[in-house]
């Protein structure tokens, strides 16, 4: 089956244990949401899905497709169809937009296949169009000056160029008023399809409003401790993560839709 596969992962730093034999799948066409409080390892869970070498796995295994790709380097998962939107993007000076996200997409071509110039920034302007975006953007350095709302929907505008597989958001929503949440919304909308999986990292279910998910996942303390329907959102938002620590305690599989 098409899917990213997360199988009774475990991640520790400094000897700490953050993940506890977490357990997830995302397939093609679907969007599945993570939410839960601070500290419960949803951000860790994100970047060692990108291959972060701070992390170290200690168990468990990571398929894309039916590849484990646990030994892979970030830029060989990227290249297999990983994308990671991240939580503070970094900024790069001296690198344009356009000129970034030209070898992004160059590199995921076949070697000796060269990007032809029209074409790309006829797509690349379409793009920014639907995420309202200036075509200034395209000549200044990539987040370097950015608000958070534009740093976050240049994370999308490379989404939506790189058409990945797989699309890992983490708390994408952090930072942003709610019009820019919308445009970046209707952005992510605009990817879904049959041939993206996609997995949205949040503390609140005001994200889920705009991106519906198809499933909802609770985390805490390291473990996915229920899976449900879009309504879990709605539920976790009028009760809050208390109630669900005493779950995360239990030994056994953690619950999986």
């Amino acid at each position: 089956m098409s899917q990213l596969s997360i199988q009774d992962l475990r991640v520790s730093i400094a000897e700490q244990e953050i993940i506890r034999g977490l357990s997830l799948a995302v397939p093609k066409g679907e969007v599945h949401a993570i939410m839960g409080p601070n500290g419960s390892g949803k951000s860790t869970l994100a970047k060692v899905l990108a291959g972060h070498p701070d992390y170290n796995v200690t168990a468990g295994q990571i398929l894309m497709d039916g590849e484990n790709i646990m030994e892979l380097e970030p830029d060989e998962r990227a290249r297999k169809g990983l994308f990671l939107a991240f939580q503070y993007p970094s900024e790069i000076p001296g690198v344009t937009i356009a000129n970034f996200l030209r070898a992004a997409v160059q590199a995921r071509l076949p070697e000796g296949e060269e990007l032809e110039a029209t074409e790309y920034y006829a797509r690349l302007y379409e793009k920014m169009d639907l995420l309202e975006m200036d075509r200034s953007f395209t000549s200044r350095s990539v987040n370097e000056g950015f608000s958070g709302g534009e740093k976050k929907r240049n994370e999308i505008l490379q989404l939506a160029m790189l058409e990945p597989k797989y699309a890992v958001l983490d708390e994408t929503d952090s930072g942003l008023d709610i019009d820019a949440l919308k445009v970046v919304a209707h952005g992510v909308n605009s990817m879904r399809g049959p041939n993206i999986g996609i997995l949205v990292i949040t503390h609140y279910q005001r994200l889920l409003e705009y991106i519906v998910p198809d499933h909802v996942h609770v985390m805490v303390q390291g473990r996915i401790v229920r899976s449900g329907g879009k309504e879990l959102a709605l539920e976790l938002e009028e009760r809050g993560y208390e109630s669900y620590e005493g779950a995360a305690q239990e030994v056994g599989e953690p619950a999986v839709a």
